[in-house]
């Protein structure tokens, strides 16, 4: 009997089916089985999740119970178990007030202690996991305190110096002081360097003076600004005797003790958002705010008590730099939850395809998982090795900032630039996935996934711009590229030493044992972006021959930025996970680690045109890579459950749908 005959009957059989006295059949109906039960573990979650996490896992699991336990995280019951997650069916003014509560909840049990007035890498580090793990929970939340401690409280521990700690890191710390971050406008967003608010100096008073001199200067998407903030850094034009100084920074207290809005100040509300609503964006005018001249940050400039300018830094160029310092906080913590918003996404989706059944290939057989379908393993196992791999890159950004030296400055800014680009994008990308491969369920608000669409949208464009923070990294190897020329000097820096060795060379026939291979997989993504950085230069080159300035001609080679920004930071993730591999011995989890090195690879191979494009790679090769991607989604899929498993992730802040969703949706539910 064929497909379409069989089909026929079956549905024919259901429509004639005899009439019976009960509406309930006797033939027994979907069940949920536990995916444990039929999905065997075959190596060490525990160790894994060790390598994922990297530091603070008692720090992280502590965290994780203190939300557990209270009512303010929204406890609910679905299916026998107990879930924690926002109420997004809440106004925009309760869930702001509500964002308030969790954080005096938070503070009240020292979640925050040491925070700004501790200093040292371990300090840092448990900083760092603990905004992790409430980013999990809540990603509003999240962000209000990134802009309170990163934003605010960063700037004044980079910007400020001693009179300026002693004075505000420790009243930040105990939320005596709420503070927040002015450096967007209504005109000006990623060209920071053109902000229209302007600040004079009055040398009668020792003061300075902020104003808004137009619609466009005010500032916009200020967090924390609508409603709770009592202070902000100011970033302005700071105009001496008639000249400009450029972009400096300013602390502007906004209300008072009682919330009480200063003079000179207006602020208004930015309303509501796709996401983030338990975030008080808000805009903010300055009338000619007088502030003392102390309030100036003044690590890399200064003003004088009579008026005198004074920078030990003369290019403006390396002021302007020096004063983005604390936005490379922002990229890293985003970089880093944007990888976490995929790992919920994938654990949910991936449990669920693990209980899930449709459709049968033979008559009358059982319904199939719907992880057993090629399809589905190829829409959610790729990515589940993409998001491994941007997880051992995200670590390695974390390492390197909370180590950071003057030394490693540029280093820093091109790689969070990168990765904050690539690993949002990215989880946007898998946050969608996801939620189709649910289904009808995905929809659900208590599922999660839709929710977070919403919420981690903003990654791509706050902190930066992506395409344009691509452009940057483009322009940093391009730098890097042209000094090397003129000095007739190898590459030691970004990464770039590989540029240093003869071109690598891909064989004309690629075998499978051939596209697993990490010496392979690294000479690609190599070979293709040398050879970007070589089209990119002598397309600029030529574009200023004919007469074009540096910056128009950079702007103009667009495409290939975007590209060289591409492999550039494909490069380096692979880098990180193939480090990663190489500090676990032989067993198991090497062997897993392997397989979803080799699968991030080839995927990242297939899906970029630009291995074709530029022939790097031949049709015939590319199809083998295509055909390599299918065998490694069959080798991945015993692995899926263990693989998420290894994420570490409480089941109550996973959803319904990762458990018994049958019970979780009964009659007996409603009820209860």
């Amino acid at each position: 009997m064929d497909r379409v005959t069989w089909r026929t009957q079956v549905l024919s059989n259901h429509l004639n089916q005899p009439s019976m006295s009960s509406p309930l059949s006797p033939n027994p109906c979907v069940g949920f089985s536990p995916p444990e039960l039929s999905e065997p573990f075959e190596f060490d979650t525990k160790e894994m999740r060790k390598l994922l996490d990297a530091h603070n896992l008692e720090d992280r699991d502590w965290l994780f119970g203190l939300m557990k336990q209270s009512k303010l995280f929204n406890p609910r019951e679905a299916g026998g178990r107990v879930f924690v997650s926002p109420d997004y069916n809440q106004s925009m003014e309760q869930q702001r007030e509500m964002t308030m509560k969790r954080i005096d909840y938070l503070l009240d049990r020292g979640v925050f202690e040491g925070w700004l007035t501790e200093k040292g890498v371990e300090a840092e580090l448990r900083k760092l996991a603990l905004h992790e793990v409430i980013g999990i929970y809540d990603h509003s939340l999240a962000v209000k305190l990134g802009v309170h401690f990163f934003l605010w409280g960063g700037a004044i521990q980079f910007l400020g110096t001693k009179r300026h700690h002693d004075k505000w890191l420790r009243d930040t710390e105990n939320y005596t002081i709420k503070g927040c971050f002015a450096m967007s406008e209504l005109g000006h967003g990623s060209n920071v360097r053109g902000i229209e608010t302007v600040t004079t100096y009055d040398s009668n008073t020792g003061e300075f003076v902020i104003n808004t001199p137009c619609e466009s200067a005010q500032k916009y998407w200020i967090g924390g600004a609508a409603n709770h903030a009592t202070h902000t850094i100011v970033f302005s034009q700071l105009n001496i005797s008639g000249k400009n100084q450029g972009v400096h920074a300013f602390i502007a207290q906004i209300r008072d003790a009682n919330g009480n809005i200063c003079p000179n100040i207006r602020i208004a509300d930015c309303g509501h958002k796709i996401g983030l609503n338990g975030v008080d964006n808000g805009r903010i005018w300055f009338d000619n705010v007088r502030i003392p001249r102390e309030n100036l940050l003044n690590s890399v400039a200064d003003v004088s008590p009579d008026g005198q300018y004074l920078s030990a830094i003369k290019d403006p160029d390396q002021r302007f730099a020096a004063f983005l310092a604390p936005l490379t906080s922002g990229r890293v913590n985003i970089a880093v939850s944007a990888i976490y918003s995929s790992q919920i996404s994938l654990a949910i989706a991936i449990r669920y395809s693990l209980t899930r059944r449709a459709f049968s290939v033979t008559p009358k057989g059982p319904e199939v998982l719907l992880l057993d379908y090629p399809s589905h393993q190829q829409r959610l196992l790729p990515l589940l090795a993409k998001t491994y791999a941007m997880r051992f890159a995200a670590n390695h950004l974390k390492m390197i900032y909370v180590k950071r030296t003057p030394e490693l400055s540029k280093t820093i800014h091109v790689v969070s630039s990168a990765f904050k680009a690539t690993l949002t994008w990215h989880n946007m990308r898998t946050l969608q996935e996801c939620r189709e491969a649910c289904g009808g369920q995905g929809l659900k608000t208590e599922n999660r996934i839709g929710p977070l669409k919403g919420e981690y949208d903003v990654q791509s464009t706050f902190e930066g711009d992506n395409n344009v923070l691509m452009q940057q990294v483009s322009k940093a190897l391009l730098a890097e590229y042209i000094a090397a020329q003129k000095r007739s000097k190898p590459f030691k820096a970004l990464g770039l030493e590989h540029m240093n060795k003869p071109c690598p060379v891909i064989p004309s026939q690629l075998t499978s044992s051939t596209l697993q291979s990490s010496q392979f997989q690294m000479d690609a993504f190599c070979l293709r972006e040398r050879d970007l950085l070589n089209h990119f230069a002598m397309e600029v080159s030529e574009r200023q021959k004919q007469g074009e300035s540096k910056e128009y001609s950079l702007i103009l080679s667009y495409q290939l930025a975007q590209d060289l920004g591409r492999a550039f930071s494909d490069r380096t993730i692979l880098q990180t996970l193939l480090d990663a591999e190489a500090g676990v011995p032989s067993g198991s989890l090497k062997n897993v680690l392997a397989m979803l090195r080799s699968m991030y690879a080839l995927i990242c191979l297939e899906e970029d045109p630009a291995f074709l494009r530029f022939g790097y790679l031949s049709t015939d090769n590319v199809a083998a890579v295509r055909k390599e991607v299918s065998r490694l989604c069959g080798e991945l899929r015993p692995h899926a459950l263990a693989l998420v498993s290894s994420f570490g992730i409480p089941d109550a802040f996973l959803s319904p749908i990762a458990f018994n969703w049958i019970d979780a949706n009964s009659w007996s539910s409603v009820q209860h």
